[in-house]
């Protein structure tokens, strides 16, 4: 008897099958907006309060949350801004916290007094601000700012009894500072050679020497912290590795030694207040993986278990004795819990998923990976609608992560969660280049955008018309910002293989887009020409690759979203592509966010943008009306 051999796809087919084929319930766009993200957990000087902003009025603003009734009081009412917490200012119960003007960008820092007055701290018209972190002695905070000139941050000390600033480091060269030390004598600083290599320096404020530590190779450095005694600091490389990890370098001795590696990359390390706790987080497969340990020893904690969920992150309070746990599942968002290590007793204080919502009707990630068209294995995050079965094929979308050099991970996807629950299956894919695979796999698309990356999302495509239970008919391709060049691009140069194309204020003109991009990115500026091209030396390519000036050729049916305040896709990009594509006679679908920056923020434009999708999709998708090269197929 001759031996049973299973295809590929079969397996595959064996291996989803685990998802119920029975009916699920189907939610609008107003029940899945209904649920509230929740950020923040700052512990007040009692710490029986923590400070949070959450969305649930449609915009973000800050809450407090009383740890022993688990109430919440709103401490902001905004109605046209989102507000994001910093945290109290220490020992009052007045409060800091960040927001910028219809989304672009140029945050700045807010004091609100306990009995309700604001301050601009940081009010320059132009100045973008961010948050730095508090003094050792908790008496004055650090902020980055670009005030005085706008190409680069430079560091200020701000002391809570007159809120005056005090300039610490003023940035010259496009060094900045990345870590400073308790006694606030040392700077670590870094710069940024290409998005593969960056360098790393130390200061000594006393003397004003200067120190390179970074080695003569093709390494990425990211300082975190350093030890509270002032005698060594902690930085993330990937020297002499695929993978990030974690290196102690000891002040007086110069001597580095590696203290934490995985087989994937270390995201980033902090100790706790007085230096009792390490928390290390880990990028691994797409998930996060949060790790604690005792400082002084290494030995590894557990956390408190879960009953749902996993760990996203941690906040642990300044006396070391409470904790902020970050819970998220791949279907429901981010939820809050408080945390004792003494009594090691765990509250949940939020319910961000809508009680209307069902978690069972939402689906789980699944990480896979294929095959593209030279054989290189590509990892991806895969959604499958419970109904999809070989007797009930459902459509579904190529979906492009931005950056470029981003990544797609598991985890809860309120847009996802929509389209999946709506019958489109989403494949997420982590086309080379992407970050979280080692530093080879990230430097691949280097000056080749649009091209082997892009072959990348062609070939996922081939995977999904491969699936029993995908109708290979009807894939579109999705994405946003470096995403959206990707979709745009796809439909562009694949016109066979895409039945629709969503852009979500994608780059279409690489020549406009790197001159115009902000100011404050000049000691980025160089990294990315290196990346994508200079547009004063290699503008043949970068015309040839953008979008812009191949709109004769879009044939797929086209959804444009874009906002009016974006400053780093200008709205004149969104705008000419659509002109250039209606040329075509092609459908093309475009709306426009006049309060909105790169991306949506508030609830409203979320919706409404999720809300035509899904129309666009029901029409030109899923839905008779136009194959895959535009062409009319009634």
């Amino acid at each position: 008897m001759k031996p049973i051999l299973l295809t590929f796809s079969v397996l595959l087919s064996c291996i989803f099958i685990s998802y119920s084929q029975t009916a699920v319930k189907q939610y609008t766009i107003e029940q899945f907006y209904k649920t509230v993200a929740f950020g923040g957990g700052d512990f007040n000087n009692q710490e029986n309060k923590i400070l949070v902003h959450d969305n649930s009025t449609g915009i973000f603003n800050v809450y407090e949350i009383d740890l022993a009734t688990k109430e919440k009081k709103s401490l902001t009412q905004s109605e046209k801004e989102s507000y994001y917490e910093i945290g109290y200012v220490p020992g009052t119960n007045d409060f800091l916290y960040s927001a910028d003007k219809g989304g672009n960008e140029n945050s700045h820092i807010y004091l609100q007094k306990a009995a309700g007055s604001v301050t601009d701290l940081t009010p320059g018209e132009k100045e973008k601000a961010g948050f730095f972190g508090w003094n050792r002695p908790r008496t004055a905070f650090y902020y980055t700012s670009n005030l005085r000139d706008p190409k680069f941050f430079d560091v200020y000390k701000m002391n809570t009894s007159d809120w005056k600033p005090t300039l610490i480091y003023q940035n010259e060269k496009g060094l900045d500072v990345a870590s400073i030390s308790p006694d606030e004598n040392w700077l670590v600083l870094t710069k940024t050679i290409t998005t593969d290599k960056g360098e790393m320096y130390l200061l000594n404020r006393k003397t004003n020497e200067i120190k390179k530590l970074s080695a003569e190779v093709e390494a990425t450095y990211s300082p975190q912290s350093f030890e509270l005694d002032n005698s060594a600091f902690y930085y993330i490389t990937t020297e002499g590795s695929e993978f990030a990890y974690v290196v102690k370098y000891d002040l007086a001795t110069g001597k580095q030694q590696k203290i934490f590696a995985d087989k994937w990359d270390v995201m980033y390390m902090y100790t706790s207040n007085n230096g009792k706790y390490r928390v290390i987080g880990v990028n691994e497969d797409g998930r996060n993986k949060i790790l604690l340990f005792d400082h002084k020893t290494g030995k590894p904690l557990s956390f408190p278990k879960l009953t749902e969920g996993y760990v996203q992150g941690v906040s642990i309070s300044p006396t070391e004795k409470n904790m902020v746990v970050y819970v998220m599942s791949d279907r429901s968002p981010v939820n809050l819990y408080s945390y004792n290590f003494a009594s090691q007793k765990l509250e949940k204080l939020t319910n961000s998923l809508n009680p209307e919502i069902d978690a069972n009707d939402l689906v789980d990630a699944q990480v896979v990976r294929f095959k593209s068209f030279d054989g290189l294995q590509i990892p991806a995050i895969f959604y499958k609608p419970k109904n999809a079965s070989a007797g009930s094929k459902v459509p579904a979308l190529v979906w492009v992560h931005g950056g470029p050099g981003g990544q797609s991970t598991a985890g809860y996807s309120q847009s996802i969660q929509y389209f999946v629950n709506h019958g489109y299956a989403i494949l997420a894919v982590n086309n080379r280049g992407s970050s979280g695979y080692g530093k080879s796999y990230y430097k691949m698309d280097n000056r080749n955008h649009g091209d082997k990356d892009l072959k990348d999302c062609v070939w996922g495509k081939k995977w999904l018309a491969q699936q029993s239970f995908i109708e290979p008919t009807k894939i579109g391709i999705y994405g946003g910002s470096y995403g959206g060049f990707m979709s745009l691009s796809g439909i562009i140069q694949y016109p066979n293989e895409f039945k629709v194309g969503v852009d979500l204020f994608g780059v279409t003109n690489w020549l406009r887009t790197l001159k115009s991009i902000p100011a404050y990115w000049e000691s980025f500026r160089q990294a990315l020409y290196e990346e994508l091209g200079d547009p004063a030396t290699d503008s043949v390519r970068l015309r040839s690759i953008s979008p812009l000036f191949n709109t004769d050729k879009i044939k797929t049916p086209l959804l444009v979203l874009q906002g009016s305040n974006d400053p780093r896709v200008l709205q004149a990009e969104s705008d000419e592509i659509v002109a250039g594509a209606k040329k075509n006679g092609t459908p093309v679908e475009y709306v426009l966010f006049p309060d909105e920056g790169h991306g949506f923020r508030k609830k409203e434009n979320q919706m409404k943008a999720a809300r035509v999708t899904l129309e666009f999709l029901d029409k030109y998708l899923s839905g008779p009306g136009y194959a895959a090269d535009g062409k009319k197929s009634f």
